[in-house]
């Protein structure tokens, strides 16, 4: 947007000056042309009296030493042609095609016009002048005369012009710029603050303060915005922790009751009883779950200390073992990483052990800040891995799989806090690879 701007303002400004300073130069193209004309027609003019004079005294010699001195002079040429077009004098070294000029000195007119003068030409010009009194025309003079001159003051001027518009085109491409700055700056800031808040920092604001004032004012309402926004995700956090919280105690409370109640019951109900204590302990792990999303949404928890990542993986084999699958780990002894990454890599570890066979394998590297838990259980479909990180999502083929469906969308939370990338991969030839990929230190 800003190029575009700048682009626009200075297409503008080259619009104008090249609309200022064209006119110009060849306003003073045809001047400097004009003056040339008037020059050398009052010399063609002399030259056309004193030719006639001749003519008519029948001595030529003083026309002759007369062109001779002035070809010598000026660096002209000069030719005398009788009123037949033949030729009687001539000085200089004419090089010019003189029969249209010829033409038109002989039929009483004179040269009017000349061909613009530019840097790029021409070199020399030819004007003509009939020799005589009215009807009685006695011959023709012709002058060709160089133009250097005249190409040297218009390329001056044209010069000068194009250093003018050069040095204002790059005045008019800094105002540009630092107008298009002005402009964008409320845009810039607001894209900034966007950026920030997309990245987990809610409190992130825009600076009112340069710019117009319609985007200023945008900043104001977007500030409004954001501070609406966070204070209702804020209360939604407060009522998702809260209400966790304060259901701990009574969910407590209703196991031991429920415990106290085993002794009690009749034969036919200890199946419901089970299923029962079953769902309880379902709900207690989904409001701890819940519980756990809120404190890592609120940015709890999640600081940005390393710890060792071996010993942390050590804590399942035992876990493992008892579900007869191998754990697998390809990491250096001295790994370290943030401990967000080491929670991730639990939930993993926790959703693998769930539905990996007896017998699988579940293999666990680092490498490059890239950390990949991978199984060989029956992984999930291209679908079902990009709404797996969504809250409370399960597949319908682990319905009977105890667990309350937030442990990947707790992993997604707690890799966006700390800037990684979380991604969900198939394994080969099946399986699922969860793939963390940590920011650069």
């Amino acid at each position: 947007m800003n190029s575009r701007l700048v682009v626009t303002f200075t297409t503008l400004i080259v619009f104008l000056v090249a609309a200022l300073a064209v006119p110009l130069g060849l306003a003073y193209a045809s001047h400097r042309t004009n003056r040339l004309l008037l020059d050398r027609r009052a010399d063609a003019t002399r030259f056309a009296e004193l030719a006639d004079h001749a003519a008519r005294e029948g001595d030529r010699s003083g026309l002759l030493a007369e062109i001779t001195r002035y070809a010598d002079l000026y660096g002209a040429a000069v030719r005398v042609r009788d009123r037949d077009g033949s030729l009687l004098l001539t000085a200089g070294r004419f090089e010019a095609d003189d029969r249209d000029a010829l033409r038109l000195a002989l039929s009483g007119r004179t040269t009017e016009d000349l061909p613009t003068i530019s840097p790029f030409g021409p070199a020399t010009v030819l004007l003509a002048e009939p020799a005589g009194r009215d009807a009685q025309l006695s011959g023709v003079v012709l002058l060709q005369a160089p133009a250097d001159r005249a190409r040297v003051d218009v390329t001056l001027v044209w010069a000068a012009l194009a250093l003018g518009a050069l040095v204002t085109l790059a005045y008019a491409v800094l105002v540009a710029r630092r107008l298009a700055r002005w402009i964008l700056r409320p845009v810039t800031e607001l894209d900034r603050t966007t950026q920030a808040i997309a990245q987990g920092r809610m409190d992130a604001r825009a600076h009112p303060g340069v710019g117009p004032s319609e985007l200023r004012r945008l900043e104001v309402r977007f500030n409004a915005m954001a501070d609406a926004v966070a204070g209702a995700m804020e209360r939604q956090r407060a009522f998702v922790a809260d209400a966790s919280h304060e259901l701990r105690t009574p969910l407590t409370v209703l196991g031991l009751r429920m415990e106290n109640l085993e002794p009690h019951l009749r034969v036919e109900g200890t199946a419901e009883y089970e299923e029962a204590m079953a769902e309880l302990d379902r709900l207690a792990l989904l409001v701890e779950d819940l519980l756990a999303l809120a404190r890592v949404e609120a940015g709890a928890g999640v600081e940005g200390k390393e710890i060792e990542l071996g010993p942390r993986l050590a804590a399942w084999r035992e876990v493992y073992g008892a579900k007869r699958v191998r754990l697998v780990t390809d990491i250096s002894e001295m790994s370290v990483v943030p401990e967000v990454a080491a929670r991730i890599a639990d939930i993993a570890l926790d959703n693998a052990q769930k539905f990996v066979p007896p017998g699988g394998t579940v293999t666990v590297t680092l490498a490059d800040r890239l950390l990949r838990v991978a199984d060989d259980g029956p992984g999930l479909g291209e679908e079902e891995r990009a709404e797996a990180l969504g809250r409370f999502w399960r597949s319908g083929a682990h319905a009977n799989v105890p667990g309350s469906g937030l442990g990947l969308a707790i992993a997604a939370e707690l890799a966006r806090s700390c800037g990684a990338t979380l991604r969900l991969l198939p394994a080969e030839p099946h399986g699922l690879v969860v793939e963390l990929r940590l920011p650069q230190p």
